[in-house]
């Protein structure tokens, strides 16, 4: 990252640039930064941009061996072309070959670092990681974001909105515009703002019906469940975060009896530490037993539902009353 932002600093540029990891806001951020220094705004003479997993290597050859036209440099953006994951031999022997005149921007979700594309990039060019921020990232980056907009936000009313967000950094920016646009003439965001305008995600809808199983509030959980398919969510993702909530809580609850503190576990489990705080209260009111149980129910769920032997409703219907009973 620090290399990338020195490039955009001197307007000094590599022939290629990987940006690959989880967090699409970032990636667009420095595509568009890259894209914006590299050419001028409109140029759409000395810009292709091809995507997808049928991309013609030769073809785009052919774009980056062409001069540019009454301009310094030829820009190419390549998007989601999984070169990166399965071996494109004629890519990768043409990267170290790309003219000064031509720039190569490739913007991925996943790579293979022993792959040689991902090798000839690195030899050439940049390669920036931009995978989901921690949390003290992303506190910085809505602070800064609020004090443009002349907004003040507490502690408390900050953590509220991060667990109803989540860490995705494109689902922040619009749920911060949201609130903005709610604050209007007020210079300070309240916690009851945050409950009126912003969107609890699902993961949040499942975590809270996992609360109420294990209060032993059947009918909340129903409802929330309810709620979910009146929200077109396919069951069979339900029965996902489900499963994957309950395997998260016996993470949890396995470490906190190997000893570890809610710091010590959260990278552990692949969670951020405001997030984790909630997981281990919540597998408080389970015990190691019971989540192994419900783990292999949850499978057996899915199981019945592929063979036929219940309908994919149903399936959760009966999970959620079980485990609320």
């Amino acid at each position: 990252m620090k290399s990338l932002l020195e490039d955009l600093n001197k307007g000094e540029f590599k022939k290629a640039y990987l940006l690959y990891g989880e967090e699409s806001y970032l990636k667009n951020l420095y595509k568009n930064k890259l894209k914006e220094a590299l050419i001028p705004e409109g140029d759409t003479m000395n810009f292709s941009s091809y995507e997808g997993k049928s991309i013609d290597v030769r073809a785009v050859i052919d774009q980056a061996e062409t001069m540019p036209f009454f301009a310094d440099r030829r820009l190419i953006l390549i998007e989601n072309s999984g070169f990166f994951k399965n071996a494109n031999v004629q890519m990768a022997e043409y990267i170290p070959q790309i003219p000064e005149s031509t720039c190569m921007i490739f913007v991925e979700d996943e790579v293979d670092k022993r792959g040689k594309v991902y090798k000839a990039v690195k030899s050439a060019g940049r390669v920036v990681e931009l995978g989901r921020q921690d949390e003290k990232t992303l506190t910085r980056w809505i602070l800064g974001s609020l004090k443009k907009e002349h907004r003040n936000i507490t502690e408390s009313t900050m953590h509220l909105f991060m667990e109803k967000t989540g860490t995705d950094m494109e689902n922040i920016q619009r749920e911060l515009e949201k609130l903005v646009c709610y604050t209007m003439g007020r210079d300070v965001i309240t916690t009851e703002d945050v409950e009126a305008i912003c969107t609890t995600r699902t993961v949040n809808k499942i975590f809270d019906m996992i609360n109420a199983i294990a209060e032993k509030r059947q009918k909340k959980a129903l409802d929330l469940y309810y709620d979910l398919l009146a929200l077109k969510e396919p069951p069979m993702r339900i029965l996902f975060l489900i499963t994957r909530q309950f395997n998260l809580l016996m993470q949890v609850k396995e470490l906190r009896n190997q000893g570890f503190d809610t710091q010590a576990l959260a990278p552990k489990i692949g969670l951020q530490s405001f997030i984790a705080r909630n997981y281990v209260r919540q597998a408080e009111s389970f015990t190691l037993e019971r989540l192994k149980e419900a783990v292999n129910d949850c499978v057996g769920a899915e199981e019945a539902v592929k063979t036929g032997q219940m309908n994919d409703v149903m399936s959760v219907e009966l999970l959620i009353v079980k485990y609320s009973h």
